[in-house]
């Protein structure tokens, strides 16, 4: 980031604003991760052939969830429906699309050990990259904060003092992203 802050307390500020960014980009990634329920956020990285523009399935199509094992995606134009059928199988979402010329049922079935514990492992990979991302954010807020106090902008008490602030929102966003990816991984391996 090449902000240039003059105080601590801008630098702490961004440090937080940047690992909330952080958070919710784990809530959203998390949010793509199959569980044994059907959620309409499943189908959020599948792209439909449209008219030769890839487009989101939710701007072809209604998408809802009727009942926890089903998902129906109801195209506006019927002659998507092969596309969109297509498009769901190409992204490998393990699940197997059927239509009626109109409607098109996602039957969700419910998820095998192994592939629980492969869709645990993605999640690991997830938080982790998260964790690795709040690890960047604290160094490069206390290389600012060093970076005063080389320049003299601040005391050497105000440079102990922002530092310990900075690792403990580091800390405490730790601690928030484990509990969102033990809460999802829970989610996961919870057999219905």
């Amino acid at each position: 980031m090449s902000e240039t802050f003059t105080t601590t307390k801008q630098i702490e500020t961004s440090a937080k604003t940047r690992m909330e960014k952080a958070l919710a980009d784990l809530a959203h990634s998390m949010s793509t991760v199959r569980t044994g329920r059907a959620n309409a956020n499943m189908l959020e990285g599948v792209r439909v052939d449209y008219f030769g523009t890839p487009t989101p399935v939710n701007q072809v199509g209604t998408v809802s969830v009727p009942e926890a094992g089903l998902i129906t995606i109801a195209p506006w134009d019927s002659s998507m429906i092969g596309p969109i059928e297509k498009a769901i199988r190409n992204a490998e979402l393990g699940v197997n699309p059927s239509n009626d010329g109109k409607l098109i049922r996602l039957p969700i079935p419910p998820l095998n050990e192994e592939r629980r514990k492969e869709l645990a492992k993605k999640l690991h990979g997830m938080a982790e990259d998260h964790r690795v991302a709040l690890r960047n954010i604290r160094r490069d807020s206390n290389d600012q904060v060093k970076k005063l106090l080389k320049d003299k902008a601040i005391s050497e008490d105000d440079e102990k003092r922002s530092l310990d602030e900075i690792q403990k929102l580091t800390d405490a966003s730790i601690k928030k992203l484990d509990e969102a990816a033990k809460s999802k991984e829970k989610e996961i391996m919870e057999i219905r």
